[in-house]
């Protein structure tokens, strides 16, 4: 994503993108592809844990996302990413895109996603993470949404076991 810019807190568990939709990100339709979409989803939710773990990071799961409106080529882009969740060597990060066009003051949000990474050494091996500690009340009400989707893809998985 080399026309965007990001920042980071103080704390490092928080990460946000904004840029300008491209033509070539067209879809059939006129809008912005989803594909693009998952992109840039990726790529925000990867600089956050990477810069939370301070190593490299794998994608182990993507859960969840949700399209709501779509997005209009040449609209400002924001993509937000945090850190709700840490395991023993995974980091959950939910992410939100918005977009507004030049003519609206407010941005909109039009999707949102769940993504988990693990840390990784050299090696392709987990590596420890350090401990993200909920300090507001909505980061608390976010870890436990974190904690119920964990549950759900636990119970998806004994579920889908007998067709792997």
């Amino acid at each position: 994503m080399p026309r965007s810019t990001h920042n980071m807190t103080e704390n490092n568990n928080k990460v946000s993108f904004q840029f300008i939709s491209e033509p070539s990100d067209v879809n059939y339709g006129g809008k912005v592809h989803g594909g693009m979409v998952m992109k840039w989803i990726d790529q925000t939710a990867y600089t956050c844990a990477r810069t939370w773990a301070g190593t490299y990071c794998v994608t182990v799961y993507v859960g969840g996302i949700r399209f709501y409106k779509p997005i209009s080529i040449g609209d400002v882009i924001r993509i937000d990413a945090h850190v709700i969740h840490t395991g023993s060597t995974s980091i959950h990060i939910a992410v939100d895109v918005f977009s507004r066009s030049f003519s609206e003051p407010e941005f909109e949000k039009k999707t949102h996603c769940v993504i988990v990474f693990v840390s990784v050494d050299a090696d392709g091996k987990p590596v420890p993470v350090k401990k993200w500690v909920p300090e507001t009340e909505q980061d608390k009400q976010l870890e436990m949404y974190a904690l119920k989707l964990k549950k759900l893809r636990e119970q998806i998985e004994v579920e889908m076991k007998p067709f792997f």
